[in-house]
């Protein structure tokens, strides 16, 4: 079991339109963590929305910035909430594991896709004409890996979902 008063990190993983950074917020409130949003950083670090980097310098520029922008984050009893992209980086992982536990929040694809809007202007990493089917299929086993906790949360509102992550950590 996780001890909710130990110093550690609590790491949200999952697609877009996951609830990461609603949950996030939530969960450091009712935890009395700091509260980090790892795609907000990346635009404060670099200067410009995601949508931006994506659009001018493409998909591995926007994954390089989240790379040093995570490897450059150093903080205890935070809850951060990464970039739906932070999976792809084993080093990004790595560095964000060693401060806490990791849990990904599953949702169904058909959520998802009902969820997330348009994927350009919400700065989604992915290759040109990827379809967020195909980014769905290739993201799902990157998170269950890096997985120390798993929720799904597609059936669940915002206080069910914390409510859940909260039980899973007693």
């Amino acid at each position: 079991m996780y001890d909710t008063n130990s110093e550690q990190n609590l790491i949200l993983t999952g697609m877009p339109a996951a609830g990461k950074s609603t949950l996030g917020v939530l969960l450091a409130k009712e935890t009395g963590r700091g509260f980090i949003d790892t795609d907000l950083l990346i635009q404060e670090r670099e200067g410009r929305r995601l949508c931006d980097i994506l659009i001018h310098d493409g998909v591995s520029a926007l994954r390089a910035a989240e790379e040093r922008s995570i490897l450059q984050l150093h903080v205890c009893r935070t809850v951060i909430a990464t970039g739906g992209s932070a999976v792809y980086s084993e080093q990004a992982m790595t560095h964000l594991k060693a401060g806490g536990p990791v849990i990904f929040l599953d949702i169904a694809y058909e959520v998802v896709s009902h969820r997330i809007g348009d994927l350009d202007q919400r700065g989604v990493a992915r290759s040109p004409n990827q379809s967020l089917r195909d980014l769905f299929d290739e993201r799902r086993p990157l998170y269950l890996k890096y997985a120390d906790y798993i929720i799904d949360s597609t059936a669940m509102n915002h206080q069910q979902a914390l409510h859940a992550v909260l039980e899973t950590l007693r």
